[in-house]
């Protein structure tokens, strides 16, 4: 089983963001924190937690640097008798807001993972996009981590983005491949309705080729793709959990758990959801849509997709991509040789 731990809080709105975030509310951040203990405390029982039954702890956002490791305890506390003994623990954390202080400070309550919202090494890039940092802060507080103690870190870029070049680009993986990281996650700048950058659609930039390109060289520096948007020399187990189709806890204000055949989604408000943490809204899944959940997750990554859970058509179908290639069949499995395609493989597939 798996927890997610929704921080809503953000120092800066980033001009592509669509999440379910706030730079205007940290007056509420001790009442949140104290409905995410009511909300946990529920789910515990709703999930059936019993031992050590928590494989990984993912806390993301939103900004969970903006939370001081102070308000966490009362968390970790409670959590600690679920947790198994070689957990991964990983929080996002945004460079400006991860000072010594609150990096040592989560690393004291077991957290051993941080990723880190860094998203290009270029000031300019950084500006347009919003973000609080610049890239000599990314390069000290990854640097910072590292002589803390965290051995696995991981951070984001963001390719796609008008005005990126080759050579952007380039020196943007060459000085993340210079810091003490295990793991990237690459992401195409996507347009969201509703973002400052909706009235703009032309920031987004992106092209097969760049992206082909960016790919080879991320794995041609040593870092293994497991993931349409995963590379790293080691591999997230909670996003892994995520693509197998495990269980999950949904902590907190617009996140989301699953157990067996239903979804759960506590309130997007965030005011909603501090004034009462258990109003959770439920959606019941049909073995079609978990089966269809898990051919799409199973192509994206390296987990694949079980033969098992195809019927006669389906089957053939993935059958034609084994003999054209796109596929490959082995040990009861389908896997998808370029992740890049993955959509249109699992559409032509299931319909």
């Amino acid at each position: 089983m798996l927890l997610y731990i929704h921080i809503p809080f953000c120092d800066s709105k980033c001009s592509y963001c669509a999440f379910n975030t706030y730079v205007d509310k940290f007056h509420l951040q001790t009442a949140y924190m104290q409905a995410l203990l009511k909300q946990l405390h529920f789910e515990l029982r709703r999930f059936k937690c019993e031992g050590k039954s928590i494989e990984t702890v993912f806390i993301g956002g939103g900004t969970p640097s903006t939370i001081g490791p102070k308000l966490y305890e009362p968390l970790f506390k409670i959590l600690k008798p679920f947790l198994k003994e070689d957990i991964e623990i990983t929080s996002e954390a945004n460079p400006n807001s991860a000072t010594k202080e609150w990096l040592e400070g989560m690393f004291t309550l077991g957290v051993n993972r941080i990723s880190f919202g860094v998203q290009s090494f270029d000031d300019t890039k950084l500006k347009l996009l919003n973000r609080a940092h610049n890239s000599q802060t990314a390069i000290n507080t990854v640097n910072n981590a590292k002589e803390i103690g965290f051995e696995n870190l991981s951070l984001d870029i963001i390719y796609g983005v008008a005005g990126d070049t080759a050579g952007l680009i380039e020196n943007d993986l060459d000085i993340a491949f210079s810091l003490p990281i295990n793991h990237i996650s690459a992401y195409a700048l996507a347009i969201e309705e509703g973002t400052p950058f909706g009235k703009t659609p032309q920031m987004s930039h992106e092209k097969l080729a760049m992206t082909q390109e960016l790919f080879h060289n991320i794995t041609c520096k040593g870092f293994k793709q497991y993931e349409i948007s995963n590379f790293g020399s080691y591999q997230s187990k909670h996003n892994i959990g995520y693509w197998e189709h495990k269980e999950y806890i949904g902590l907190g204000s617009g996140a989301v758990g699953f157990l067996k055949d239903r979804r759960y989604y506590p309130a997007s408000s965030l005011e909603k959801y501090i004034e009462n943490p258990l109003d959770i809204d439920e959606e019941k899944l049909s073995n079609e849509d978990i089966k269809i959940e898990k051919i799409f997750l199973g192509l994206r990554s390296f987990i694949g997709v079980s033969k098992s859970i195809l019927n006669i058509k389906e089957r053939n179908r993935a059958d034609l991509l084994a003999t054209e290639s796109k596929l490959t069949s082995k040990e009861g499995k389908y896997y998808n040789l370029d992740y890049l395609l993955s959509d249109e493989l699992a559409l032509f597939i299931t319909t």
